[in-house]
């Protein structure tokens, strides 16, 4: 398990870039306007949306799992504890097949998933956000 942070950039190469030499690590998946670092040391997904409109800015949170039975667990606690959520849904988005669910927070998106596949495509996900644009603004792994 691994803590996912999505940010959204002004200048995808740069930020590309910066993050590369900040972890020393390349990234996983690169497309054009998106990013992905998995990062072994601190464990961590960094996820990057190219977006000058909303640069500098928190996209979502996530928690990147190893089974869709732990991406189900965790909908049963959230709906257990009253939180509203997507549900578990099977979904392509940027690039991954994913099984996945979405909770609101009080100030931001969490998105807790599993990643069971790899996609040419960005996809068409739009399951916890408000509208397409927020979904083509940050929905992947």
């Amino acid at each position: 398990m691994r803590l996912q942070l999505a940010f959204d950039v002004r200048d995808i190469d740069e930020a590309v870039d910066f993050y590369t030499k900040m972890f020393a690590t390349e990234p996983l998946k690169r497309k054009p306007g998106y990013a992905n670092f998995a990062i072994a040391e601190p464990p961590l997904k960094l996820v990057l949306f190219e977006n000058p409109a909303n640069a500098g800015n928190l996209n979502h949170l996530g928690v990147e799992v190893e089974t869709a039975a732990e991406v189900t667990a965790a909908e049963t606690r959230v709906a257990d504890a009253g939180l509203e959520s997507t549900g578990v849904q099977e979904v392509t988005c940027c690039f991954a097949d994913k099984t996945e669910t979405w909770v609101d927070g009080p100030d931001t998106r969490w998105e807790w998933y599993v990643k069971v596949g790899d996609r040419d495509g960005a996809g068409t996900n739009t399951i916890g956000f408000d509208s397409d644009t927020d979904a083509a603004n940050g929905c992947c792994t």
